[in-house]
């Protein structure tokens, strides 16, 4: 039977092949063989991470004052048009507690207007990433020139400290997934973002000493709370940094990523090289691999270098960005030190199009295109 992984582990030795672990005793863990089945019903799965130009971050986007359907309708149809079928959307713990019946009702109505363009959603949990003190209610603006001012961990660091905030944080999963269990728009769940990052650049500051260690706790659980309500989606986790080349290399955040994963994701802003010396290292797992971020022109990621190698190898591929706006990812991480207030950058570090639905870089688009035939298999 064709799999997801000839592409790629045609080129792999049978002394590589031989070192897979050994099949997991992971409660509710699907199977290779479901995942691979999984993925078989599936195109090429090719999107974006996405929030709209309205928005700075994940409350914003989502909060009943600010939640934007007519932008996001526009810019859907954008990347509809280019021949994407998926985006990555993150959600936040605090939207639940905030108004949960407000929440799903805007949940529905996003999972129309992705489903309207033949676009499928990858939901996000939980974000280990950036601000990590969130507060529901208006947002702040933006810090001119500055990449991704406004994002917010979730959960925050408060939350992730006190152990009485458990309870809320299930009823979060168990509410989010439970509700859209079996709803077909949804791909899959991204249980949490990055959980080991400490945001070095940024807020390293104001993290907690112990968050890793809190994290690892807790990232088992989150598993657990959303398998319990038996979504009829993957759950996954994707690795982001270190060696993956084997389980003794890998950091024990990373190995309990993978483990705990239905389907295997990670992140990779890289050369081409490294791009597919990575994806070899993650063959061995025999399930199928997605993407979840890349595309950082700045430091050498581009559509152009790994667009192709994620088709060859039957990858599913999310860039960092679609529309430029609020966010700023189209200013370099190095921003946080020295904020692009009197200058351009001499190239957009994320984002596909313009405010106004113009391709920032035309033959990115064409590209597109071109290896997606416009959504086809």
């Amino acid at each position: 039977m064709k799999t997801l992984l000839k592409p790629i582990v045609a080129i792999l030795s049978v002394a590589v092949l031989a070192q897979a672990p050994s099949p997991s005793t992971t409660p509710g863990r699907w199977s290779e063989q479901q995942a691979n089945d999984w993925y078989q019903a599936q195109p090429w799965l090719v999107g974006a991470n996405y929030v709209p130009a309205s928005a700075i971050n994940e409350l914003e986007m989502w909060q009943a004052a600010t939640f934007d359907p007519r932008r996001i309708d526009i810019e859907l149809g954008w990347a509809a048009s280019v021949g994407m079928n998926t985006m990555r959307v993150f959600l936040h713990d605090l939207l639940w507690q905030q108004d949960a019946d407000g929440f799903k009702k805007r949940l529905l109505e996003f999972l129309a207007i992705a489903d309207k363009h033949g676009i499928k959603t990858m939901f996000v949990l939980f974000d280990s990433v950036w601000d990590p003190h969130p507060q529901p209610g208006r947002q702040r603006p933006p810090k001119p020139g500055v990449h991704n001012s406004g994002w917010l961990q979730s959960p925050g660091a408060k939350a992730l400290q006190d152990p009485k905030e458990a309870s809320r944080l299930e009823s979060y999963v168990k509410g989010v997934v439970g509700f859209l269990a079996k709803d077909a728009r949804v791909l899959a769940w991204d249980v949490w973002n990055e959980p080991d990052n400490m945001n070095g650049s940024s807020y390293r500051a104001q993290e907690p000493a112990n968050k890793v260690e809190l994290v690892l706790k807790l990232l088992p659980q989150t598993f657990a709370w959303a398998r319990s309500v038996q979504p009829q989606q993957p759950l996954t986790s994707g690795v982001w940094q270190g060696d993956w080349s084997t389980e003794e290399k890998m950091s024990e955040t990373a190995r309990q990523q993978i483990a705990l994963s239905d389907v295997v994701s990670f992140h990779n802003y890289d050369k081409a090289d490294e791009l597919e010396r990575r994806l070899q290292w993650l063959t061995r797992y025999r399930r199928p691999l997605l993407c979840t971020e890349y595309m950082a022109r700045g430091n050498g990621s581009t559509f152009e270098g790994s667009l192709p190698i994620l088709k060859k190898g039957n990858v599913a591929a999310y860039n960092w960005g679609l529309v430029v706006g609020k966010t700023q990812t189209h200013l370099p991480w190095d921003s946080w030190k020295r904020p692009y207030t009197d200058r351009e950058p001499p190239v957009w570090f994320h984002e596909v199009f313009k405010a106004d639905g113009s391709p920032y870089r035309p033959e990115e688009v064409v590209l597109i295109r071109k290896l997606t035939a416009r959504g086809a298999k």
